[in-house]
């Protein structure tokens, strides 16, 4: 990788630092804390947010006839998710150690807070659990498979990719054979638990 993209990289994670800032400074305004892994609201906060929800007889009166009707299709997903799930903590298990990756922690993707919201009823709140274990499991996958061919395969792809993961700039571009191996084996080595 040449300086002015290593130069490029730096300044967009510098960038990434700061929006990040500037979204908590936005969000500072929501009183609420974590207290163990728990999300806690000033009394008066949650109040007002459960004047904001929307009761279940109205929330089912307004919901179309085909979202009903398609919602066993989208919960029934959920037992390939679990199965994929035991599959994901059994594979790094196994692969992880036998390569000495760094593991992943699963909790770092798989978040459940929206059971905090005073604002959601309680199928509002089962809809978000879903959501929440479906997409954090999915972002806790694609972390487990970048991982993986961080050591097998970190070439670049020819045609541009819509996701580039947190390690593609450090990738080897796209038809680069000089001196491969050697460079694969210190990408191998870079990031492997010692």
């Amino acid at each position: 990788m040449n300086k002015r993209i290593e130069e490029l990289i730096s300044d967009i994670e510098e960038m990434k630092m700061k929006l990040s800032e500037e979204i908590t400074k936005q969000e500072s305004h929501i009183s609420y804390e974590i207290q163990n892994g728990y999300v806690r609201f000033e009394k008066d906060v949650l109040e007002k947010q459960k004047e904001n929800m929307k009761n279940l007889l109205a929330y089912f009166r307004d919901i179309p006839l085909f979202h009903l009707l398609s919602s066993p299709l989208i919960y029934v997903m959920v037992i390939p998710a679990v199965v994929f799930d035991v599959l994901l903590f059994i594979y790094q298990q196994v692969i992880f150690r036998i390569y000495k990756f760094k593991f992943i922690k699963r909790s770092d993707y798989i978040l459940f807070d929206h059971q905090y919201l005073g604002y959601l009823n309680p199928i509002e709140k089962l809809n978000c659990l879903y959501c929440s274990y479906f997409n954090g499991l999915m972002q806790y996958a694609s972390a487990i498979a970048v991982r993986t061919e961080f050591y097998f395969c970190p070439i670049k792809h020819a045609k541009k990719i819509a996701y580039q993961h947190e390690y593609y700039d450090q990738y080897l571009e796209y038809g680069e054979e000089e001196d491969f191996q050697n460079k694969l084996e210190s990408l191998r080595n870079r990031d492997v638990e010692n």
